[in-house]
């Protein structure tokens, strides 16, 4: 996910940035700053109904690395439930494996897939499967002198060098352009270690991800929802950031939330890619929802107080869900976490869901989600194969 294709933000940034991700995380989340209301956390009385075990809420700063943020907040969710002792997993690690095979596609691809700092909710699971795993004091990803990921410089460099490797001058393509390539991303990021020690034991990436992650990839799969395939086969995810072609299963909307529900009753965790650009998304009020009314259609006191306290909200179809996603309404912004469900004080059920954005919000890093919302802006989810509800897991054959 890259919040630089944030909607409401797109013409702004473009305007000030061209086609550079560059500062596209903090434009993003200080226009989101307005979407607020003063009284919101007063007017809304939220009760737990599960509250899965998570890691601390993380900040990925000036980076559109939130894909690996919150999967690796899942997987870590993921090792509690097994109970293992969590270890918070190096994010930038998987980012940095991650540019470096997306760096390769886009050169096969003749430049024509997407760059940048985005990714999907799969690459980190892939990348732990092909790279292994660190911890993060092991790597932090901060080699430049900051205490937080900014990476546009680096995200220029690696752009303008794979420009001109796709125009490849001299008619044949060497081997040195991808060494060329990864010192620049070392540079950065910091080489990674062979081997390094945690606890008092040396550790390679490979034997650290069997020995103490000790998670098997492939339990974990991506699903989504269109009625433009199959139900319950697996199809692309048309998304920019799947730079990797990956494919998800395609359920039907409604099953999309009872997959959710059933994984999370069961202790399973959720890592979740939406849009955010929406009105009705709020990061400092920590509330998200669908409401009745466009915003166009409100009066200015619904306006004032569309964060406060409970509102009505619009029912979703599967129609309505497909023509979003293909009108670019909805689009892939933004991964998180979802780690229980809460109700409010009409006995609505909200998701929690685990940002990573700091802990800078009514809820200190963490959002209540409307099912509604969930449904009608997800643009994939991935889940542990054994939270699935058998009766859809036998549908999607697995």
């Amino acid at each position: 996910m890259n919040p630089f294709k944030s909607k409401s933000l797109a013409v702004a940034a473009v305007f000030l940035f061209g086609a550079s991700p560059i500062f596209a995380q903090d434009i993003l989340v200080n226009s989101l700053k307005v979407n607020a209301s003063e009284k919101s956390k007063e007017s809304f009385k939220f009760t737990e109904v599960i509250n899965l075990a998570n890691t601390s809420v993380k900040n990925q700063g000036s980076s559109g690395t939130c894909w690996s943020y919150s999967t690796n907040s899942f997987l870590e969710s993921e090792m509690i439930r097994m109970g293992k002792q969590p270890v918070e997993l190096a994010q930038i690690f998987s980012a940095r494996n991650v540019y470096i095979e997306k760096g390769k596609n886009y050169v096969r691809m003749h430049g024509a897939v997407t760059l940048g700092d985005g990714g999907a909710l799969h690459d980190v699971p892939n990348m732990l499967k092909k790279y292994g795993a660190v911890p993060q004091e092991v790597y932090t990803g901060l080699n430049y002198g900051t205490s937080k990921n900014k990476f546009g410089e680096m995200a220029g460099l690696l752009e303008g060098l794979l420009a001109a490797v796709v125009k490849n001058p001299n008619g044949e393509l060497t081997p040195n352009w991808e060494k060329a390539y990864t010192a620049v991303i070392d540079s950065y990021l910091g080489q990674v270690p062979e081997t390094f020690n945690f606890k008092g034991k040396n550790y390679t990436p490979q034997t650290f991800a069997k020995e103490v992650v000790g998670l098997n990839a492939d339990d974990y799969i991506e699903i989504s929802s269109f009625t433009t395939a199959p139900y319950y086969t697996k199809t692309m995810l048309m998304v920019p950031d799947n730079w990797s072609f990956d494919q998800v299963y395609n359920v039907k909307m409604n099953d999309m939330t009872d997959i959710i529900d059933n994984a999370l009753k069961n202790g399973f965790t959720v890592a979740w890619a939406t849009d955010v650009s929406e009105k009705s998304f709020s990061w400092k009020n920590g509330v998200a929802y669908i409401p009745a009314k466009k915003s166009e259609d409100m009066t200015a006191e619904e306006k004032e107080n569309v964060f406060n306290g409970p509102q009505p909200e619009l029912e979703i179809t599967d129609e309505m869900r497909q023509k979003a996603f293909d009108n670019y309404q909805t689009t892939d912004d933004h991964g998180m976490h979802i780690v229980g469900i809460s109700k409010d004080q009409n006995g609505k059920e909200y998701y929690i869901v685990k940002n990573s954005w700091g802990a800078t919000n009514d809820y200190k890093g963490y959002l209540y989600v409307t099912k509604n919302f969930v449904k009608y802006k997800t643009t994939a989810f991935m889940v542990n194969k054994a939270g699935i509800p058998s009766v859809i897991a036998k549908k999607m054959g697995l």
